[in-house]
C-alpha cells in the first residue's frame, strides 16, 4: 500500500488533533482581534497551501466580511517592492514550515507593519519561529510527497481563524468533521473501482465552484502530480467563458456537486457536460437530494447538519474536507491502476525552496 493512501486514511484522527489542540488558540486569538480587528487579511503560500488559502479566501470573506488579497510571493522575492500592511493580518501556509519565498514574504510583512500568523504542520520551522502567531495543524509527519492530510489539516486550520476572525462557527460544528472524513473513506472501494475505467486518461478538467472551488485546483494538482494527468481546473463560470469548447467524450470532468448555492449551477453544467456526450464523475453527499447520477455520494448530510447548528452560514460550508477525500482516493487508486508510484512523484521532493 503506498504512503499516500495510509495518510488519507490518517485523516479524521488528524483533523481531530488539530481541532483538540487549536480551539483554545483560536479563542486566544478571537480577544485579540476583538480589540484590534484586522482591516485586511494577506494569504501567502504556493502548491497545495495555496490551494487551502484559495479555501482560507472564500471563507473567511463569506462569513467575516474581511476582504482577503492572494499574495503574489515574486513582489516580495524578485521585485523586492514594499507593500502597505499596516493593520493587516498576513498569513503564510506551510505544512513544512520551510517553503522560501513564503516565508520572505512574511518577513518582509512584519517590516511593512502586518500582524504575522503562521499556519504549519511543523512545530520547530521556520515559519513557526519567525511568526507572531502559529496555528499548528497536528497531522503528524507526511511521508508521501503529495500532501493529504496536511491539506485537510490547513482546511480546519482556516475554520478556526474564521472563527477567530468573528465567523459564527461554532467548536460542535467542527467537532462533527473528523467523523464526516470517516463516512467519506468509506467511499474507497467504490472509488478505487471506478479508477479502473480511467486507465488511459492523460488529460481532464476539474471543476468547483465556491467553497469548493480551492478542492477543484487540489484534486487536478493531486492527478497531475502521481498520475501525469494534464488536468485544467476552472470554476463553473469560468469553464463556460471559452474552455467547455474543449470538453467532449474523450475529455473527463471531475465535478463537486454540494447542496446549496452552488447546486444548481454545478447542476445546468453538468447537463451541458451529458449533452456533450462527456465521462463525468461527481462529489456529493446524502443532503444533495438531486446529486448527479455519476457521483460519489458521501454517506452522510453535510448540507443538512450545517442548516440544523450553523445558523447564518451557508449549507456547503462544511463540505470541503470530506469532499476532498474521494479525490484524494481516486488519485491514489489511479496511479496504482497506471503503474505509478504516488508517493515519489518524478522530479519532486517533499520540501519546495524557491524565491
Amino acid at each position: 500500500m503506498s504512503k499516500m493512501l495510509e495518510e488519507i486514511r490518517q485523516q479524521p484522527a488528524a483533523l481531530d488533533k488539530t481541532l483538540r489542540s487549536g480551539l483554545r488558540q483560536a479563542e486566544a486569538l478571537r480577544r485579540r482581534f476583538e480589540k484590534s480587528p484586522p482591516r485586511l487579511v494577506v494569504l501567502a503560500a504556493r502548491g497545495t497551501s495555496d490551494n487551502a488559502a484559495q479555501f482560507g479566501r472564500y471563507l473567511i470573506e463569506i462569513t467575516t466580511g474581511i476582504p482577503v488579497a492572494l499574495a503574489a510571493p515574486s513582489v516580495s522575492t524578485l521585485y523586492h517592492a514594499p507593500l502597505h500592511l499596516e493593520g493587516a493580518l498576513l498569513v503564510g501556509i506551510s505544512q513544512s514550515g520551510e517553503s522560501t519565498d513564503t516565508n520572505m514574504v512574511l518577513e518582509e510583512g512584519r517590516k511593512q507593519g502586518a500582524m504575522t500568523l503562521g499556519i504549519t504542520n511543523e512545530a520547530r520551522s521556520s515559519m513557526a519561529r519567525l511568526s507572531d502567531q502559529v496555528l499548528l495543524v497536528r497531522a503528524g509527519k507526511e511521508l508521501s510527497v503529495a500532501a493529504t492530510k496536511t491539506y485537510t489539516g490547513q482546511l480546519m486550520a482556516f475554520y478556526l481563524l474564521a472563527r477567530a476572525l468573528g465567523a459564527p462557527i461554532h467548536g460542535s460544528d467542527l467537532a462533527r468533521l473528523p467523523a464526516a472524513a470517516e463516512a467519506a473513506l468509506k467511499l474507497e472501494p467504490d472509488v478505487a473501482a471506478r479508477a479502473e475505467r480511467y486507465r488511459f486518461m492523460d488529460h481532464a478538467v476539474v471543476v468547483g465552484r465556491g467553497l469548493n472551488y480551492a478542492n477543484a485546483f487540489e484534486w487536478a494538482l493531486k492527478l497531475m502530480e502521481t498520475c501525469y494527468v494534464v488536468a485544467e481546473r476552472f470554476s463553473q463560470a469560468d469553464i463556460l467563458h471559452g474552455p467547455i469548447a474543449m470538453v467532449g467524450s474523450a475529455f473527463p470532468a471531475f465535478l463537486f456537486t454540494p447542496p446549496g448555492v452552488t447546486w444548481p449551477v454545478m447542476r445546468d453544467l453538468a447537463e451541458r457536460l451529458r449533452q456533450l456526450r462527456t465521462e463525468m464523475l461527481a462529489v456529493s453527499d446524502r443532503s444533495n437530494t438531486e446529486a448527479p447520477r455519476e457521483a460519489l455520494v458521501i454517506p452522510v448530510r453535510l448540507g443538512a447538519g450545517a442548516r440544523r447548528s450553523a445558523k447564518g452560514l451557508p449549507e456547503d460550508v462544511f463540505t470541503p474536507i470530506p469532499y476532498i477525500i474521494p479525490a484524494q482516493i481516486f488519485a491514489a487508486s489511479l496511479a496504482r491502476v497506471k503503474g505509478l508510484d504516488p508517493d515519489q512523484p518524478r522530479g519532486l521532493s517533499k520540501v519546495t525552496r524557491t524565491v
